[in-house]
């Protein structure tokens, strides 16, 4: 996620912590879609910049940024997190999800993936940079999102430990 309001220039080359990652394009999709994972076998899936999700190696939802707002797991549940200016600087509101609206945010969720997980089937991908370049990334993330597809869990916590 994007540490400063701005959108970042690169979101491939920066997101370092990705030790294998994909940059694609879909045609479902306007904006390259990053997408990797870290050491401890977490994925991040990057929809331009500014619409982030974040899971543990467990598949579980840890972070994400959609609709303007910050999300993070908390105890298994959601929270939000919106930036609101203040004389002291920028703040943080927060707002613990409803059921309600937690299942919403997931349904959102689900329909982002979806239209990747056909487009990632049919191999309607086209493939922009990776790294490492001898590892078949978009093959680890076909497998990844399949045991997503249906019910994505909401991780205890934002760490991805």
């Amino acid at each position: 996620m994007a540490r400063e309001s701005k959108d970042r220039e690169d979101l491939f080359a920066e997101a370092t912590a990705l030790v294998e990652r994909v940059e694609f394009s879909i045609p479902a999709f306007a904006d390259r879609i990053v997408a990797g994972f870290r050491r401890d076998g977490g994925l991040s899936l990057f929809f331009g910049a500014e619409t982030v999700y974040q899971f543990n190696s467990s598949g579980e939802l840890r972070r994400a940024f959609a609709t303007g707002l910050i999300y993070k797991a908390e105890r298994r549940q959601l929270v939000s997190l919106s930036r609101v200016q203040s004389e002291q600087g920028v703040e943080l509101l927060r707002h613990d999800l409803a059921p309600a609206e937690q299942l919403q945010f997931l349904d959102h969720l689900q329909r982002d993936l979806e239209p990747l997980r056909v487009a990632l089937h049919d191999r309607a991908v086209v493939t922009h940079r990776q790294v490492p370049p001898d590892r078949d990334v978009l093959d680890r993330l076909i497998i990844c999102l399949g045991r997503m597809a249906g019910t994505i869990a909401i991780a205890a916590s934002p760490r991805s430990g």
